[in-house]
């Protein structure tokens, strides 16, 4: 049985914990230099990923058979915001608002892999 899409909350979620997972990653990485700390933001931001799709699958917000959608959708929109929060680090909101491509990206992945289930 699919679960419907709570879509605000679902978007909401991956942005935060996206967003706290590159922070904390950063944090973290920042020990190693500025490759390091590049490196920890990402590795940080694709875990908080993983952790945002466990949360609101466990929450009923995202059914169990569209985690691989959303977790591709995720990564593709953390590929785009990455560039994006790296260009605009010198203003702190532009990195915060990046990281809701995140969310985008992940419901952009529900919709196309529910639609090649229907088609299948």
């Amino acid at each position: 049985m699919q679960i419907p899409l709570k879509p605000l909350p679902v978007l909401l979620a991956a942005w935060a914990f996206a967003g706290f997972g590159a922070v904390v990653g950063s944090i973290l990485g920042s020990s190693a230099g500025k490759p390091g700390l590049f490196a920890g933001a990402v590795l940080g931001g694709i875990l908080g990923i993983a952790v945002a799709i466990a949360v609101v699958t466990k929450l009923h917000w995202l059914s169990l058979g569209d985690r691989w959608g959303a977790f591709l959708g995720a990564i593709v929109g953390f590929g785009i915001a990455v560039p994006i929060a790296v260009i605009n680090l010198r203003t702190p909101i532009m990195p915060i608002l990046s990281c809701g491509l995140v969310g985008a990206g992940l419901l952009f992945g529900v919709g196309l892999a529910r639609g090649w289930k229907r088609g299948a």
